[in-house]
């Protein structure tokens, strides 16, 4: 008699179903494993996925609580907030309180009006050339650089803000009107003054920017995903590491760009570093990259003031034809292309910009007798 021969017949088929079972699952067991109790279904497979759920979702909330907890504790580790730099000087413009720097005393004058994350050092290589013919004028737009940080961050209240420091500064009437030249984003506020004051704008200069509203930032669902507080320690993280900081200069200014040093590693870095500059770069954020319609922007044609557009060459925040397309929307002449240049023109060419900015004022003549004047100066 063999050796199964005296098995009961239920036992046999038990153990013949497991065999069965483990071989179409491509696990057969080993040959003395116990057999299920006859009459007793084989556990299910999905079982064994709501178990391996659980230990995934529970090892997943450990790792969430641990992630947080660290981000509480490196934010409240590097809670000290940079102060502003010493010497600054500052003017009520609208409601914002306004830094701004001025550059010549004699000549027309020229009002630099940056884009989103940059502030009135972006200038620091044009301003002084511009100097040598011009009255220069630069602020801080509230959000950026080191101005009072106060929403709304939309093109209706930087413009307040910029016509308020027209105000402030005395310019507007007869012989001081100011070309207005705004950078990036800031083309948009430049648009919209001269829209809003033509009697008290001497021309507009769209500086590597179109002035649209073109929808660009961060992708809706940021807000919702990047919460607190990761996002101030991703925020803080980076900022903290020059690499990254110079990453973001070399990719966006092009080998033309002198390299960061330590004092222009603080310049891009320290705006963001001070009181109240993280809460407004997540309210920036949420509204997006500042711009007008394009039906708006095409209005600027109907203006008698000379306009004129510059851009990188190889700037690529836009396409190729970005640069003729403004031109043509605001009734400027062709626009002025700077070989080997990308978005920071002020910076990788100031030369080039300088002579630009010359040119416009020479042309349309924009310069009056006893612009020559010296310059009121506001402060506090």
């Amino acid at each position: 008699m063999t050796p199964s021969a005296g098995r009961p017949r239920s036992c046999r088929w038990a153990i013949l179903w497991r065999v069965t079972a483990d071989l179409h699952r491509g696990d057969a067991l080993p040959a003395t494993s116990p057999a299920p109790p006859a009459g007793q279904a084989p556990r299910p497979r999905r079982s064994r996925l709501r178990r391996w759920s659980r230990r995934v979702a529970l090892g997943s909330a450990v790792v969430l609580m641990a992630v947080t907890a660290a981000s509480f504790a490196y934010n409240g580790f590097t809670a000290g907030r940079a102060a502003p730099p010493t010497g600054l000087r500052y003017v009520q413009a609208a409601d914002v309180r306004t830094r701004y720097q001025t550059w010549g005393a004699a000549g027309s004058p020229v009002v630099l009006v940056h884009g989103a994350f940059e502030s009135v050092d972006t200038w620091s290589r044009l301003a002084p050339l511009l100097a040598r013919n011009h009255r220069v004028y630069a602020l801080d737009l509230s959000g950026d650089g080191y101005s009072e940080r106060r929403g709304p961050y939309t093109v209706d209240h930087f413009t307040r803000q910029l016509l308020g420091f027209l105000d402030a500064m005395r310019l507007g009437g007869p012989g001081e009107r100011p070309l207005l030249v705004g950078h990036s984003s800031g083309a948009a506020v430049v648009a919209e003054a001269a829209l809003r004051a033509p009697g008290r704008t001497g021309g507009v200069m769209l500086l590597d920017g179109d002035a649209l509203d073109t929808g660009a930032g961060p992708p809706r669902a940021f807000r919702y995903v990047l919460i607190d507080p990761y996002r101030t320690s991703l925020l803080r993280l980076g900022l903290g590491i020059d690499a990254v900081i110079r990453g973001l200069y070399d990719a966006q200014c092009g080998p033309a760009c002198p390299p960061l040093d330590a004092v222009g590693l603080d310049q891009w870095r320290r705006p963001l570093q001070v009181p109240g500059a993280e809460g407004a770069l997540w309210s920036m954020l949420a509204e997006g990259v500042p711009g007008l319609p394009a039906g708006r922007v095409a209005r600027l044609a109907g203006l008698d003031l000379p306009k004129s557009v510059v851009f990188g060459a190889q700037d690529d925040v836009f396409t190729r034809q970005t640069p003729y397309q403004t031109a043509r929307r605001i009734g400027a002449p062709p626009p002025t292309l700077i070989p080997d240049a990308r978005h920071l023109t002020m910076v990788s060419s100031p030369e080039v910009v300088a002579a630009a900015v010359d040119k416009l004022m020479d042309a349309h003549a924009i310069s009056m007798p006893g612009d020559g004047n010296e310059a009121p100066g506001v402060s506090g």
